[in-house]
């Protein structure tokens, strides 16, 4: 039988890689060779996953030193010979073998000011906000808000590796999309929040984030829009 010689990290951050042989299957995908290990070789190995069908992203991993979702991640496609090296996502703290400490990720989301902020005066009693579908700002929030919260652009941030402090893509596109929801209060705080040294002017453009969202969302064109609309409103006085 063919067999994958596939090397994992192990322990914390100053862990170490431990090689596993692993039966080569047909359309086997790295969150099943990762499973395997788990359940017939290893118990110890700890990871996450959830849906296994490309819904929940809890299964991001680095897979030869890219950050990808293993349960969507043929074996087929990644493989060198016959080895595949898997670890935790990048930029992140280790807990303990291929789990991370996603507390910081999430953190900068709320610093980014992610979450909805209900317009001044409106209750739970007024009627549904309408807002037309093919207005431009609905378009431009359209264009990010299927994130799922995954860590890959995160754990492929360039900037993010230099500088701990940065917001990074997710929490950014996230700001992007509120930015644009008419429907919002808390636009002119927004903006401030991504303004500073470690928000959205902080990003060098690499488009690592968008080449590797699992989403095919592109972070980069929603910081550019943070950028421009930062601008404007310094220009306007308003931050």
């Amino acid at each position: 039988m063919n067999m994958l010689q596939v090397s994992v990290w192990r322990g914390g951050a100053s862990g170490g890689y431990r090689i596993y042989e692993v039966p080569r299957q047909e359309s086997q995908s790295v969150l099943d060779v990762v499973t395997y290990i788990q359940r017939h070789i290893d118990p110890t190995l700890s990871y996450r996953f959830a849906c296994r069908v490309g819904m929940c992203g809890a299964c991001a991993m680095t897979v030869n030193g890219v950050a990808r979702w293993t349960c969507r991640t043929h074996v087929s496609k990644v493989v060198k010979g016959n080895a595949i090296q898997i670890a935790p996502l990048a930029n992140l703290p280790v807990i303990k073998d291929l789990v991370t400490d996603m507390r910081g990720f999430f953190d900068k989301w709320a610093r980014a000011r992610g979450q909805f902020v209900s317009g001044s005066g409106t209750t739970r009693k007024d009627d549904f906000a309408r807002v037309a579908s093919d207005s431009p700002e609905r378009v431009a929030a359209n264009a990010g808000i299927e994130c799922i919260g995954c860590g890959v652009c995160y754990a492929s941030c360039d900037v993010v590796s230099w500088n701990p402090d940065y917001l990074g893509p997710a929490a950014l596109n996230r700001a992007w999309t509120l930015v644009n929801d008419v429907r919002d209060g808390a636009r002119r705080e927004r903006l401030a929040a991504v303004a500073g040294d470690a928000g959205c002017h902080a990003c060098h453009t690499h488009l690592a984030c968008s080449e590797r969202c699992p989403k095919d969302i592109e972070p980069t064109a929603s910081i550019a829009g943070l950028k421009r609309a930062v601008a404007r409103a310094a220009l306007k006085g308003e931050l």
